[in-house]
Order: structure tokens, then sequence, then C-alpha cells
């Protein structure tokens, strides 16, 4: 059964470009790493809805960066072991760099795939 993990990354907002060359570059590393059958997929926060905003379309435009900017990142493994080990790869390779673009710790969803 797949294992996924989905990344939410609140950045600091002079730290964005960095954040996304940094993300650019870790990209091919991402895709090398054994039982990850497909590339991850990163998405930048540009839209929003709250309230009665749910009934409107299209969502509405972030015009201001408030605290941080959003990013999610999102990549699968055939196994939790193989996703382990990745996450090893990650932490040795990019993570220092990561973490200091970062106003808090990234917010990570792990689980398996329902269908």
């Amino acid at each position: 059964m797949p294992f996924t993990e989905i990344c939410i990354y609140q950045v600091k907002p002079q730290k964005a470009d960095e954040f996304e060359a940094l993300m650019f570059e870790a990209k091919s590393f991402l895709e090398k790493q054994e039982g990850a059958p497909f590339a991850p997929t990163q998405q930048k926060r540009i839209s929003h809805r709250h309230g009665t905003d749910q009934r409107r379309t299209p969502p509405l435009k972030i015009t201001r960066i408030v605290k941080s900017v959003k990013y999610m990142l999102y990549w699968e493994f055939d196994t939790k072991e193989n996703y382990g080990i990745a996450q090893k790869n990650l932490y040795d390779s990019y993570w220092k760099s990561i973490e200091k673009c970062l106003v808090v710790p990234h917010d990570k969803c792990l689980g398996e795939d329902l269908f």
C-alpha cells in the first residue's frame, strides 16, 4: 500500500526566493529516492477561501503576506521503509538549509492511500 507525505512549509517572506531555489535544486535529489514511483510535487499557496468566500468562483488571490509564504510538498513511496530511508537522505543533505528558511517547524501529514 503506498505511503504518502504531505509537508506544509511556512517560509519567512524574505527567504521565499531562497527556499524556492533550494527546493528546485533538491527536486532531482528527491526524484532519485528509491521507492518513489512519481516525482514529488510542490505547490505555492496563491489563493484562499474563508467563510462565505466558499461560494465564490474562482478563489480569491492572496494580495499580501502577513506572516509567511506557504508551500506544500506531496511525496509518495511504495513502502514506509523506503520513505524512512529517503527522509534520512533528505535530512543528511538539504534539511539544514531548508530549516533556516522556515518561520516554524514544518507540519507533516503521513499516511497510507485510501483509494
